[in-house]
């Protein structure tokens, strides 16, 4: 192998890499809020870039048939919520959030597509379809059964998943996507040629991260959502609602796996079930961080990443199983750190 390839892979590595950042990120903040193992994560990344692409060709989106009547039933249960415990100020907040304001979606995103607008017009508009799913989907699915055990919302994320499959293939089709790259610009630093695709990918995740450091440290949402994440009985105590920053976290969740389907979708084809596979390689990179640790689900992120890129040169036929073979040393080595402080705490 010479310089050359040495550069190419290690680019290609450190790439994937930030896209699995983002998507650990997500994941280990959906676990630490809500303790919900987030497989479908990886969904949110495929209707991004599915939804984006459909823009891009003129087309209507069917996302915005999901919204409507995700918003719909979302938005009766609200209101039976909201009669039984004699909340009437709140229905014309629950009408608009989960009535009107997909419906005026729907008309607008019929009007605009077929005018090809700008690409930030088309994000923007993505965003706005893709992102509200994430709230709906808790308070429909998961904020009734908020307190049970791990395994049972373990077993509800693979549903939600084999659901979120099931109506990418019915409003996508089986055939895959990519969009408009950002920049076709390239740069060479001796005999080494970075991509401005690549650069523009690592920036963006950058800044994405940078800016969820932020809201965690400076705005009083993010504030309740690291308090619910170190001792939700504590958050409550101190009047901090469980059910708002599980609502929080899956936005955040919904808009970083939506932005992630952007950063990705020029570099790669994505299909209607790609999510999936990418969804667990950030998975993989959260269990390194053991589903607690930012900064080391994103070194693991990288790792994934630049394993999956030098296993693609020499073995690809094996690049699959070697990446999500790094689960098994991370958690025998967790399993032994887990049994020896157990040992010191018994004597």
């Amino acid at each position: 192998m010479d310089i050359g390839s040495l550069a190419i892979l290690t680019q290609d590595g450190v790439t994937n890499g930030a896209i699995y950042v983002l998507l650990a990120v997500a994941l280990v903040l959906v676990f630490a809020v809500t303790r919900v193992i987030f497989i479908p994560q990886g969904e949110f990344l495929s209707y991004g870039t599915l939804t984006l692409a459909s823009l891009q060709l003129g087309k209507v989106p069917g996302t915005v048939w999901l919204l409507v009547w995700t918003g719909i039933a979302t938005g009766i249960v609200e209101l039976r919520g909201a009669l039984r415990a004699g909340q009437i100020r709140r229905l014309p907040a629950i009408a608009g959030f989960y009535g009107a304001y997909p419906v005026a979606l729907f008309f607008l995103t019929r009007w605009i597509a077929p005018q090809n607008p700008p690409m930030a017009v088309q994000i923007i508009l993505m965003l706005l379809l893709v992102v509200p799913l994430g709230p709906m989907l808790y308070r429909l699915v998961y904020q009734p059964i908020a307190e049970a055990p791990v395994l049972v919302l373990l077993i509800v994320s693979m549903a939600v998943h084999f659901a979120l499959a099931g109506f990418g293939l019915l409003f996508f089709g089986a055939e895959g996507a990519r969009t408009s790259a950002f920049t076709e610009a390239s740069f060479e630093l001796g005999a080494v040629t970075f991509s401005g695709q690549s650069l523009f990918i690592l920036a963006a995740s950058a800044v994405l991260i940078v800016g969820l450091y932020f809201f965690f440290e400076r705005t009083l949402a993010g504030k309740a959502l690291r308090a619910t994440a170190v001792n939700r009985m504590g958050a409550r105590l101190v009047a901090v609602s469980i059910t708002s920053s599980g609502r929080t976290a899956f936005l955040l969740a919904a808009l970083i796996g939506a932005l992630s389907g952007v950063l990705i979708a020029p570099i790669t084809t994505i299909y209607y079930d790609s999510g999936f596979i990418i969804g667990l390689k950030g998975f993989v990179a959260a269990i390194v961080g053991g589903l607690a640790s930012y900064p080391l689900a994103a070194g693991g992120a990288v790792l994934v990443g630049l394993m999956e890129s030098f296993t693609s040169y020499w073995a690809s036929a094996y690049k699959e199983v070697i990446v999500f073979a790094l689960i098994i040393p991370v958690l025998l080595v967790r399993w032994l750190f887990t049994r020896r402080v157990e040992e010191e705490e018994e004597e």
